[in-house]
């Protein structure tokens, strides 16, 4: 046990935040907290501090706080106005413990904020810059370097994952895993927590709760516990009605008096169930299926170029009815375009696609915020589905989270991550057969996230979708289209096996990741005419990859193979037979790499 707090109740301007809380640290362990806004997360990262005292608690016994030893814990402050007249060399240096500057200590130390500095985003140049010229999201992360460097026993962190691009979030994740003392962090980002943490404490009315496991393993067994409790309470109420209704049957017969009495007091006695309260999000059990059945090829590009006044993005695509692609790369790389052409906003600057026969589309973009009425929810929901009893409208709505009075709210007054689900769920309910979207979750919270994430699921249609947040990626796609300049790349798995290959290293040489192009003609071959192939299976499409890499190779290797034995034909030793020989065994190791053969 490295640090514990025991019934420690927590006040601030009068108001209590934690209330006979308890919170464990044990060894190194790597701890997330989550809960609403407001629920206390960042107070208890304050206690934990020392920058936040518990109450005084007649009820408490023991001091409240006990630690194996005296810790030294670091938390990411605001700059200091003093600070920004120094570069950032001088102060990442300031906290060198050795001032030796020729010690080899401080060459470690040196070589390690380098490596911190390019890892979170910088040019190695840019240290030689003052704090002042850096915008307020590089000061934060000027501020987390300093905080890395001192290598504290106890790490906390109030959501760190804010102004980091995704390769200055692999770092930190990284960074993380590895680092050999405790941490605790606050994040929205379910991504981040799921690679970094191994303990959830949620912070709910006033209270922890400890679950172990990352992010994900957290929702699992609050899902599991909430279905306990409906359940346990649901068959109390049940036993609560046949106990009254004994009762009230056998009360007026003498007879059978005292076993009325008797059920009474078993009754009185019944310790209740208060109702469990319901989980944030709305999980979706049943299919949303599209109206209208579409083609089985959705989406047909043939050297479709995109872009305004210049092409952002050239490839050639096949996309199958029911397919979930997930579209990420750099800002700027014609991601948001790509979705705009296809749905017929932009013309192709050259090349053609085609959609399918019977494919209708459902289009959301980044201006959904911009959505306004003067009529409420339920009004404005019932004007584009008139043909919904008000019953099947507020069920509807509090699917995607507007319940109660929030069906009351004007439409002008939602805010923006309300809006959003509000054009979402106008989506889901007319049930289109191609969903295209642009960033959706942008606004939303974690529950609405996660209420999208489960429609989604359950939706039966085909969805292109450019998102940044990777949980979000991770969940829906079962294929990833990575717009990398004008380059675009098609890995046909998940965002989770995309990753797991680029984290080995394999960078652009993944096994499954092809370009556009070749994606198309894959499909092409995968086409397989029943009156020619039987009942054959459909080649898998890593499989048929292989292959296709395999099959390529070889033309090669024989037609260098030729070449060669061309030259060595016309004279012992005639010009360019090095050149050839050269190529011959570059061949030789493409082909072997091609077909698995390591040397």
């Amino acid at each position: 046990m490295l640090y514990q707090m025991t019934d420690g109740t927590v006040s601030v301007g009068g108001q209590v935040i934690l209330s006979h809380a308890d919170f464990v640290i044990k060894g190194n362990e790597k701890i997330g907290l989550v809960g609403k806004n407001g629920a206390g997360k960042t107070t208890l990262l304050r206690v934990l501090s020392g920058g936040l005292s518990l109450d005084r608690d007649d009820r408490r016994q023991g001091p409240g706080i006990l630690s194996s030893r005296e810790l030294t814990i670091g938390m990411l402050t605001q700059t200091r106005e003093n600070d920004l007249k120094k570069t950032v060399e001088e102060l990442l240096v300031e906290g060198c413990p050795v001032k030796d500057r020729y010690a080899q200590e401080r060459f470690l130390y040196e070589m390690e904020y380098d490596r911190m500095f390019t890892g979170l985003g910088f040019e190695k140049e840019q240290k030689k810059r003052k704090l002042a010229a850096f915008s307020g999201g590089e000061q934060t992360r000027i501020a987390l370097i300093r905080l890395l460097l001192m290598k504290p026993d106890l790490l906390l962190l109030d959501e760190p994952t804010n102004h980091l691009d995704l390769n200055a979030l692999s770092w930190l994740e990284e960074y993380l895993q590895h680092y050999d003392k405790a941490v605790v962090v606050v994040s929205h980002d379910r991504f981040f927590l799921d690679r970094v943490v191994s303990v959830i404490y949620e912070v709910k009315n006033g209270r922890l709760t400890r679950y172990a496991g990352n992010y994900t393993a957290f929702r699992e067994q609050k899902r599991q516990e909430t279905a306990q409790k409906n359940k346990a309470y649901q068959s109390q109420q049940e036993e609560i009605k046949r106990l009254n209704d004994l009762i009230e049957r056998f009360k007026q017969k003498p007879r059978k008096a005292a076993f009325a009495r008797s059920r009474k007091t078993i009754l009185e006695r019944m310790e209740k169930l208060e109702r469990p309260e319901p989980d944030d999000a709305h999980i979706f059990t049943g299919e949303i299926t599209p109206i209208v059945a579409p083609n089985k090829w959705i989406l047909d590009a043939k050297e479709l170029q995109v872009g305004y006044d210049r092409c952002l993005a050239s490839f050639s695509l096949r996309v199958r009815s029911g397919s979930r692609i997930g579209i990420i790369g750099d800002n700027g790389a014609g991601k948001t375009t790509l979705l705009k052409t296809i749905a017929g906003f932009l013309p192709a600057l050259k090349g053609t696609f085609h959609l399918g026969e019977r494919t209708t589309i459902g289009y959301f973009d980044q201006k959904a915020a911009e959505l306004s009425s003067d009529k409420t929810v339920l009004e404005h929901f019932h004007g584009l589905f008139p043909v919904l009893t008000e019953k099947d409208l507020r069920h509807t709505l509090a699917s995607y989270l507007f319940r109660g009075s929030d069906v009351s709210k004007k439409v002008s007054s939602l805010s923006g991550g309300e809006k959003a689900r509000l054009l979402m769920a106008e989506l889901l309910e007319s049930r289109p057969n191609l969903l295209l979207l642009d960033e959706p979750t942008n606004h939303m919270d974690i529950p609405a996230k996660e209420t999208l994430e489960s429609a989604l699921q359950a939706y039966k249609g085909t969805i292109l979708f450019v998102s940044h947040d990777r949980y979000f990626i991770r969940q829906v796609a079962d294929a990833i289209l990575v717009m990398d300049g004008s380059q675009v790349m098609y890995y046909p798995f998940g965002y989770d096996h995309y990753l797991s290959r680029k984290d080995k290293g394999e960078g652009e040489n993944l096994t499954a990741l092809l370009r556009a192009e070749d994606q198309a003609m894959l499909e092409e071959f995968k086409k397989v005419p029943e009156k020619e192939k039987g009942r054959l299976r459909e080649i898998g499409t890593e499989e048929l990859y292989r292959d296709w890499r395999v099959r390529l190779a070889r033309e090669d290797l024989a037609e260098a193979e030729a070449e060669v034995f061309r030259l060595l034909m016309e004279s012992p030793d005639p010009p360019g037979l090095a050149a050839a020989e050269d190529r011959w065994t570059a061949c030789c190791i493409a082909f072997a790499e091609a077909k698995g053969i390591l040397f």
